[in-house]
Formats: structure tokens, sequence, C-alpha cells
């Protein structure tokens, strides 16, 4: 089932007290450090069989969710002159999307690099306005300020720091700017979301593995959506980091969320300096 049921406005509506994780933790990883060097190595293994997986594994239901995204974020993209940045852009399916909307050239950029290869054969293939970089996503070469729209497509849980990831994103934003996280959530629905651990947790695990030759990766795909913060806590980390205008809408029964968030005003803490790439 696809469908988009809105959480409401994290502002105005109550917030969860639960604790929001740091980051992700590959079993046998020690510290972010290692955490951030298994995820890369692990998409660097897959890199070559995850667009089929992506779409089989979620019976092309995951075109839904970017598209879906795409519409949610479109204001920000047309405006003229706006500048958008694909966070842990894989292979570049969301920033192509966004391309097709935006008048600009649309940036992407990930910390893998035979993901940026598949994602630059694709754009050069359609003659894309999409300019990919390697960067690790909690330390962008990008200035303070710099972009209207950010986005973050499944890539979100697999940080080694939520909290400075979010810090990042919102750092780069100017004012008026958005943030857009499409992730894995946790069905709010009981019955569902049984029915979703059971598939994450069983089926999903054994089809990827046998087809991509890298089991541990899809062992690691449910064990880090368990462990990942449910929408309500995440949205509440998005106000934490500064965002405003925090909701999230959930996508088929809550198996996945978007959360949107907009940046007013100046970020909060000491300027970073960067790379000035825009």
């Amino acid at each position: 089932m696809s469908g988009a049921v809105s959480g409401g406005d994290v502002s105005k509506g109550a917030v969860s007290k639960g604790a929001v994780s740091k980051g992700t933790t590959p079993a046998g990883a020690h510290g972010e450090r290692e955490a951030a060097a298994w995820v890369r190595g692990m998409f660097g293994r897959v890199a070559h069989r995850y667009d089929f997986l992506n779409h089989l594994l979620s019976f092309n239901v995951d075109r839904y969710w970017r598209a879906y995204t795409v519409r949610r974020v479109r204001h920000i993209a047309e405006r003229p002159g706006a500048r958008a940045l694909d966070l842990c852009c894989g292979t570049g399916d969301l920033a192509l999307a966004l391309e097709r909307r935006s008048r600009n050239v649309v940036l992407g950029s990930d910390f893998c690099h035979p993901m940026l290869v598949s994602a630059r054969g694709k754009v050069e293939q359609r003659h894309a306005r999409v300019a990919l970089f390697e960067s690790d996503a909690l330390h962008l070469p990008v200035r303070d300020g710099s972009l209207d729209l950010v986005t973050v497509a499944f890539g979100f849980r697999n940080l080694a720091n939520y909290e400075e990831g979010l810090a990042e994103m919102r750092r780069v934003l100017r004012p008026g700017g958005m943030a857009a996280i499409l992730e894995f959530s946790q069905p709010p629905n009981a019955l569902f979301r049984a029915v979703n651990n059971l598939y994450c947790r069983r089926i999903l695990p054994w089809i990827g593995g046998l087809v991509s030759g890298a089991p541990d990766a899809y062992a690691y795909l449910p064990e880090s959506v368990r462990k990942f913060p449910a929408a309500p806590e995440l949205a509440e980390a998005m106000r934490r980091a500064g965002f405003e205008e925090v909701s999230y809408d959930y996508l088929t029964g809550g198996a996945v969320a978007l959360h949107l968030g907009v940046a007013h005003g100046a970020p909060s803490g000491p300027v970073q300096p960067a790379f000035p790439i825009v």
C-alpha cells in the first residue's frame, strides 16, 4: 500500500521523550571512524547491484518515495537560482529526479567512490545538470548558508553521528532553506509493523544477500532500521539542531517517513571553515 499520512507539525504536537541514538552501529565497529569505514566499504561492495535490489526489494515503491519527496520540495527546487544538494546521493536517483524539477545544476555528494561512479554514468547518459563530488556528509566542503535545499534519501540512517549530520545540514542552508530526510521508519500500526518487520528481518536479507553476494550488507539494513530513531524522535532532533516548521509524513503505512525542516536565521554555534565549492 502506497500513501502518505502526515505526522503533523512537531512544533505544535507532542514530542517523544526517547533519546536519539548517536549514529549507526554496524556489528564489530567500535567508534564513529570504524562505523563510517564499514558503511563505506559495504556500499562499495553492493554498488554494482544497488539499483536493481532497491527496485526488487521495495517492489518498485522506492520510485514513488523519491517522486513524493521531489513533489514536497519542488517549491524550493523550482526557485530561480536555487541551489540544491543531495547528500549520500548513492547512484544518483534522487539528484536526477530533483534536476528534472530544478532550473539550475543540482549537486550530489557521497563518500563511497563506487556509488559515485555509478551515479556519474547515469548523469552522463542523460546529459543531466548534476555535479557530483566525493565527501563525508559530516564534513561538507560547502560554504555556510550557501544552499536552498539539502536532501538525503536512505542515507541519513547510515551516518556515524546523527546530531552532527543535522548540524552540518543546518550549517550549509541559507535562511528559508529546507532540509528533507527520506528514511526507513517503524510503522505506527502494530499489525503492519509486525508484517513489515518479518519481511525486513527475514526475507529481505536472504534475497539481498543472495543477489548482491554481500549478505552482511543486507543483514545490516534491518538492524540499522531497528536502531534508528522513530519519526517523532528524529523530528525533535531536527528542532534541537535549529530547524523550524518541522513535520513528517509517513509513507507506505509508515515503513518510510519523510521529514522536512526549514532553516530560519543564522545557524547556532561557531562558523566552520570550508572549501567553497558553492
